[in-house]
């Protein structure tokens, strides 16, 4: 089934991205979901109503999760669950941005077997079925074979360098870059652009759902923070943040990592 998801998914990827770089970014309506859920434009739901509408009449037999519409718990007696976010990185699309990307993935029986990340604006299409590696714009990509951390670069946002987070309060010396959007960071993990990832805090599925099967399709290793596999379509979909990296330097890493520091919000 992965092979014949996949096309979909990028099919599906290629038309969200006309849709969304219809609107001009920072003129797009925008307002603010309640309880600090961050924002949301006309294009995020524009993108996802076409989506909405296009995948599941595909695979009628599928569930459905996105970050833009209301959760069912219907998606929990399907085998089989789209994993959407129309627009990862809304506030960079909302500023003018070009990094922001669309993250679609299907899942089964947990985990993640297609997978698409779409930047449009930068012509970035990585792609990933289960059992058949990961791509860029076509081309095969590998993670990174860098295992130490004192010369890796890992995408972290600042609060993931609180002290509290590590053993005896010694962060590793690495070097610290960011990216907006979670999914395209974990891409450029896979593309072997960067050494790693970590983000400590709870983590929506639809964040970094595509971005966990490209990841390990490239030869990766991607986790949540206490270094458990993740696993998706869960009746709350949040997991315990995520760690990404080749396998040697995911292990450095996790190994560092404080476990008791688990309630402490980055």
């Amino acid at each position: 089934m992965p092979a014949t998801d996949l096309p979909l998914l990028i099919d599906a990827a290629l038309e969200a991205g006309k849709i969304a770089t219809r609107y001009s970014g920072a003129t797009a309506q925008r307002w603010d979901k309640p309880d600090g859920a961050g924002p949301v434009t006309e294009a995020d739901l524009a993108v996802n109503a076409m989506l909405e509408q296009r995948l599941p009449s595909a695979r009628p037999g599928y569930g459905w999760l996105s970050e833009e519409t209301e959760d069912s718990t219907a998606r929990l007696t399907r085998d089989r669950v789209f994993i959407i976010d129309p627009i990862d990185g809304t506030r960079s699309f909302a500023e003018g941005s070009r990094t922001w990307a669309h993250s679609l993935a299907v899942a089964e029986g947990g985990g993640v077997t297609a997978a698409v990340i779409y930047l449009p604006q930068r012509d970035l299409l990585y792609a990933a079925a289960k059992g058949e590696g990961a791509t860029l714009n076509g081309a095969a990509i590998r993670v990174s074979g860098v295992s130490d951390i004192r010369s890796a670069e890992i995408l972290a946002a600042k609060p993931n360098l609180d002290p509290r987070h590590w053993l005896q309060g010694q962060v590793p010396e690495f070097k610290r870059v960011y990216r907006p959007s979670l999914a395209y960071r974990m891409a450029t993990v896979g593309q072997g652009r960067f050494d790693g990832m970590l983000t400590l805090r709870p983590s929506w599925e639809w964040d970094i759902a595509a971005g966990d099967l490209i990841i390990r399709e490239a030869g990766g290793t991607c986790s949540d923070r206490l270094g458990q596999p993740l696993r998706f379509n869960n009746p709350h979909p949040r997991l315990n943040g995520v760690i990404a990296a080749g396998p040697l330097l995911h292990d450095a890493l996790r190994a560092q990592l404080d476990p008791d520091s688990v309630g402490i919000r980055p």
